[in-house]
């Protein structure tokens, strides 16, 4: 378990993120057609995992729209993943004007967070994600991780540019 807070509440996690140098698990998330995806997906690309909690946040808004400007690189793809249903995430990102990210759903289970081991155990999350970045080689090598223990808070952007070449 790992421990985060939320306004400076404590609460945990399942686990610890695939650490560098691992191999990221596979996953199955949905996409805003309906359909499952996995890293097979975006084989042959760098893949920035910004794992959030719900785009109906503040934070993870921001992050996002963040992640969407900054990266303009076309062998990376920036995967926002969530327990939102894919159509509030289609909605926000195209309200938004977002299309440099690709918006992931765990609507279908929890398996992604619990192998990622960032699923929220205790607390007023529990049974979402805290929020981290993973991030990923064209060969789903972890080059970077990143919990961000108060939730609220907002990623290391750089960190996860850097890691990607970006």
């Amino acid at each position: 378990m790992t421990r985060v807070t939320l306004s400076g509440n404590p609460f945990n996690t399942n686990g610890e993120l695939p650490a560098v140098g691992s191999t990221a698990p596979d996953f199955r998330l949905v996409n805003k057609a309906l359909e499952d995806v996995s890293l097979a997906n975006f084989a042959g690309k760098k893949k920035i995992l910004s794992i959030v909690p719900s785009l109906d946040t503040p934070t993870c808004a921001k992050s996002t729209k963040v992640f969407n400007e900054r990266l303009q690189d076309s062998n990376t793809v920036v995967l926002v993943i969530s327990a939102d249903l894919p159509f509030a995430m289609s909605r926000f990102c195209s309200t938004e004007g977002l299309d440099n990210v690709v918006s992931l759903s765990m609507m279908r289970g929890k398996a992604f967070a619990k192998d990622y081991g960032i699923l929220m155990v205790d607390g007023p999350l529990e049974g979402v994600t805290g929020r981290a970045v993973v991030v990923l080689d064209e060969n789903n090598q972890v080059l970077h991780n990143e919990l961000i223990v108060e939730i609220a808070d907002e990623p290391n952007y750089a960190a996860a540019l850097a890691a990607v070449g970006a």
